[in-house]
């Protein structure tokens, strides 16, 4: 098993990518390039960071690539809230995706925090 398969935060980012997915598929085919490309790639961007820094030797270079997963936790909720009003995701499909991505996010803060007290 390989380090970041035992987090919880990226197992969680993982399932979110999938929900992501889907809630794309929906959106209008002329998207398909523009926002939903981003959205998707956002999306992926998160449990990929968590995984390429969990990977790393040194605690300073994981913290550096949840920063990125934070990054793109709010890259995302931009994008989001810009399909929600663009009508492409209705209101509570775009509060619930919201909602998970804001414990997604929490999870990653946490994790960094973690790991900034444990290597001072």
């Amino acid at each position: 098993m390989r380090p970041h398969e035992k987090l919880d935060v990226w197992k969680r980012a993982v399932d979110f990518v999938v929900v992501v997915y889907k809630a794309t598929e929906m959106f209008p085919k002329e998207e398909k390039f523009g926002l939903t490309s981003q959205i998707r790639r956002a999306a992926v961007s998160i449990p990929a960071n968590i995984a390429e820094g969990a990977a790393r030797s040194s605690a300073k270079e994981f913290i550096y690539f949840l920063s990125n997963a934070q990054g793109s936790a709010s890259e995302l909720a931009t994008e989001m809230l810009i399909a929600q009003r663009l009508g492409y995701l209705t209101e509570d499909y775009y509060s619930r995706l919201s909602t998970a991505l804001d414990d997604i996010s929490r999870m990653v803060s946490g994790l960094s925090q973690h790991l900034k007290r444990k290597n001072g």
